[in-house]
């Protein structure tokens, strides 16, 4: 938002500079003009005049001098008198005019008058009044001051313009969402002003996207899953209803009620998975030394390790890295995947941590027989599981990884699948940022 506020300031400050700037051009030019024609006309005028009383005075005796004034002054009705010329202070560059014009104008705030110098009587000079032109330019002065604020108007509405286009394209693409087009994003712009909430908006699209697709999949998923449990219930109680026999009785409802804790397994395993996006809004992250807790991870699952006789090390190039990461949730997707591992290897499984490019890379690989290329892009899918013999009743349901896709997600990280690095197997490779 800092961008639209600067960008307000900008237009506005840089409307009222650079549109007054170029009116009081205008103004300055039009005033010259004016300047010019008034001094042509009406002091060009008053001044011949004065040369005129000037030259009749610096003819006469000193003592005639008053008379010829008063006499003018009835005449032409034009206010003037002798002053002495000790009487007037002018500075340097004013006497030089006056000496060299022979009369020099000057004014006040109510009226403007003339000096001419008396030659032959240099103690007096003649002092000519004439009245402030009124001025006539009243209507020019409406026309700067309605320019002044057309042409502010009109840069503001070109600064409005491109940010009520984003408006119109950000309501655009909220209308389609609203209708079920959840693919539609705001393309980006380099003149947008809104660019943090466009960014906003594509981001809570994505995550609405995210949201309904797992929801499409989980439904999807439970309600071809369950069918099966249901149909065994049924012909389990079934074959109990008709059985002869305490001992059969016995033996079926055994099995429906092996078939209700795999239903509820199940059904936990989805609703927390459907359950996940609402804990990316409480996270609890802190410093956290990673590869202690990979070692950590990888003695939580010694005893399936152990129970398969697979060997699980680490190999680490880098010192202690302090990673800012939720604990809980960043532990469990290692789990998972440490699990997957062994769950996949033959003999050993490896691990390997590095740091490269403000990143910290974590591998995880197995000596199983690995992933097929066709596979790769969809290992990640909720509900996915690759082979049939981990079913659901060894309390498998192909959301592991999907766990993982989404805790990585959360940290701002990446989780990608290959195969054959260092052991034949899968490799998963896990980056997330961080700094040493």
């Amino acid at each position: 938002m800092r961008g639209l506020y600067l960008s307000i300031m900008f237009t506005v400050l840089g409307s009222l500079f650079f549109v007054g700037w170029g009116l009081d051009k205008l103004a300055q030019h039009a005033g010259s003009g004016q300047d010019g024609k008034q001094e042509n006309q009406i002091t060009l005028l008053y001044r011949q005049l004065a040369q005129g009383l000037t030259q009749q005075l610096n003819s006469l005796p000193e003592t005639a001098l008053t008379t010829t004034v008063h006499q003018f002054q009835q005449q032409y009705q034009i206010p003037s008198h002798l002053v002495l010329s000790a009487d007037i202070a002018l500075p340097n560059t004013l006497l030089t005019q006056l000496e060299h014009d022979g009369s020099l104008l000057l004014a006040s705030q109510n009226d403007q008058y003339l000096l001419g110098k008396l030659d032959q009587h240099p103690t007096y000079m003649l002092q000519l009044h004439f009245p402030l032109e009124q001025e006539e330019s009243q209507p020019f002065h409406y026309v700067l001051t309605i320019a002044l604020y057309l042409g502010i108007c009109a840069i503001v509405l070109l600064w409005v313009f491109p940010l009520s286009r984003r408006l119109f394209l950000l309501n655009n693409a909220a209308a389609k969402i609203g209708n079920g087009q959840l693919n539609v994003r705001i393309a980006p712009s380099r003149f947008s002003y809104i660019k943090m909430l466009e960014n906003s908006f594509n981001t809570m699209a994505s995550q609405i996207e995210k949201l309904v697709a797992d929801n499409k999949i989980l439904a999807r998923s439970l309600s071809h899953d369950i069918r099966t449990p249901i149909a065994c219930l049924r012909f389990g109680l079934e074959a109990a209803l008709d059985s002869k026999t305490l001992a059969k009785k016995d033996n079926y409802l055994t099995r429906m009620d092996n078939e209700i804790t795999n239903m509820e397994d199940m059904t936990s395993a989805f609703l927390e998975y459907a359950s996940m996006e609402r804990q990316a809004f409480h996270l609890n992250k802190q410093n956290t030394d990673i590869k202690a807790l990979i070692n950590s991870a990888i003695d939580d699952c010694s005893i399936l390790a152990h129970k398969k006789n697979i060997s699980v090390r680490l190999v680490s190039t880098t010192p202690n890295i302090q990673c800012a990461v939720d604990n809980h949730w960043f532990y469990r997707a290692l789990v998972n995947l440490i699990s997957n591992a062994i769950g996949f290897a033959n003999k050993h499984v490896l691990l390997s941590l590095s740091y490269r490019n403000q990143a910290l890379i974590l591998t995880i690989e197995d000596d199983g027989k690995g992933i097929a290329s066709d596979k790769l892009d969809v290992i990640f899918t909720p509900f996915v599981k690759l082979e049939a013999e981990r079913s659901r009743e060894q309390g498998h349901f192909g959301l592991g990884l999907a766990i993982c896709v989404k805790v990585i997600d959360w940290h701002q990280g990446t989780i990608t699948a290959s195969n054959a690095q260092k052991l034949p197997g899968a490799c998963f490779t896990v980056t997330l940022p961080t700094t040493l």
